[in-house]
Formats: C-alpha cells, sequence, structure tokens
C-alpha cells in the first residue's frame, strides 16, 4: 500500500493527544477513520470533529472488548487496512509505591491491548493482501527514568514485539513501525506546562505515520525515533 486513500484506518486511544493527531492526519489523507475511546460519548464526539467514519467505545484491556470493536468495523465499514495502536497510559511512581492494580493498569493498557488490536487485525489485513501496523512506543522505551518503571517497561516491551512481528509478516504484504517519540505536548505524562513552546506536536506524529504510508511498498522503516528539534539547552 503507499497511501491511505480509500483505506479504513482504526486509531485507538484517538479522542485526543497523539491519538487525535494521527486520525486528524489520515482523515486529510483520504482514509476512512474509525478511532476508539473508553468512553463511547467522548469517542463519539471526537468523530464529528475529526470528520472520523466512526467513533467506537472499546476498553484494549479487555480482548472481548476488542474482539467486539473489531466486529464492528466488520459490519460498519468492511474491514480493516490500517491499525495505528495508540491508547496508552502513564503512571509514574518509584516502584517500591506502585499498586498492583497501577501496575496492571500500564501493562494491560500499553502492551495487551497492542497484543489484542495486532491479533484482530492481522488476519483481516491477510485477506485484503496488505496493510499497516503502527505502534505507538516512545523514547521511555530505549531510555528508561525513575519513577517510570511499568510505563517503561510496557513500551520496552511494544518494541520487541514490533520486531518481532514486522519479521513475521512482511511476506504477507503487511508493513510494521513502531514509533518513538520524545516530548509532545499533550495533556500526557510529566511536565506539560513547561514543554508547549519546543515540544514535539500530535501533529507532527500524524505527519510521520501518513508520510510512512506514502513511502514505496518496497521499504520498510521498522522503527522511526522523533525528537524536538531544539529542545532547552542544558546547563
Amino acid at each position: 500500500m503507499s497511501d491511505s486513500k480509500g483505506k479504513v484506518a482504526l486509531v485507538t486511544g484517538g479522542n485526543r493527544g497523539i491519538g487525535r493527531g494521527i486520525a486528524e492526519a489520515l482523515v486529510r489523507d483520504g482514509a476512512t477513520v474509525a478511532i476508539t475511546a473508553r468512553d463511547a460519548g467522548a469517542a463519539a464526539k471526537a468523530a464529528s470533529e475529526i470528520g472520523a467514519a466512526r467513533g467506537y467505545a472499546c476498553d484494549v484491556r479487555r480482548a472481548d472488548s476488542v474482539a467486539a470493536l473489531f466486529a464492528a468495523l466488520d459490519r460498519d465499514l468492511g474491514g480493516l487496512d490500517v491499525l495505528v495502536n495508540n491508547a496508552g497510559i502513564g503512571i509514574f511512581r518509584p516502584v517500591a509505591e506502585m499498586s498492583l492494580d497501577e501496575w496492571h493498569a500500564v501493562i494491560e493498557t500499553n502492551l495487551n491491548g497492542v497484543f489484542y488490536c495486532t491479533r484482530e487485525a492481522l488476519p483481516r489485513m491477510k485477506r485484503r493482501g496488505g496493510g499497516y501496523v503502527f505502534n505507538v512506543s516512545s523514547l521511555a522505551g530505549k531510555h528508561a527514568f525513575p519513577n517510570g518503571g511499568a510505563y517503561s517497561a510496557s513500551k520496552f516491551a511494544v518494541n520487541g514485539f514490533s520486531e518481532a512481528l514486522f519479521q513475521e509478516v512482511r511476506h504477507d504484504g503487511i508493513r510494521v513501525s513502531y514509533l518513538m517519540p520524545g516530548s509532545v505536548a499533550t495533556d500526557f505524562g510529566r511536565g506539560v506546562g513547561e514543554k508547549q513552546d519546543w515540544a514535539l506536536t500530535p501533529a507532527d506524529i500524524g505527519e510521520m505515520v501518513v508520510d510512512l504510508l506514502h513511502t514505496s511498498p518496497r521499504a520498510l522503516h521498522s522503527r522511526v525515533e522523533m525528537r524536538p528539534a531544539k529542545p532547552p539547552r542544558r546547563g
């Protein structure tokens, strides 16, 4: 596939932040876009604002919720060509202070959700002759930091999952890229108010997804690191 025109794309967690930036870019590029949120009202509202075809409620931590989502995609949009595994959360505290519920929430959302959605997407893409899977990771999946044990663990795992996945499906016409953005100006994570002027924006991530879709099918950019061009100087 060389672009998103006429393609059906799903962006999990597409109602805000990076996911919304990606969904907006795909809509502008001609894709039929579906987004998800945990809350049905939030999904529907964002879909209307973005111009997406559908907004669905889905809890990516639950395999049954993901299966119901993909059944709805088959019914409403006829299948899937592009999957953007974006839904994620961050809980940042020392390991010794992290509750079991907090640990499971991060791992189940950021890692299990990627697996559940990808497992549903792959047979659909194979039936259509190919597709593209984007996994939104983070530079925290390469550079761990204090109080980020659960978050970094989830993103290190997403990177490894993606590396194995692209080798499994490359001969099925399915490309896999994992995106590793650094500081992004959203309400996610730490130091939000300090990074609005210099950080990456959700639109930057969306443009990268579209650029990758337009790349020649002969080429695969499996790992994409993105950083602000001019972060604050240190020292």
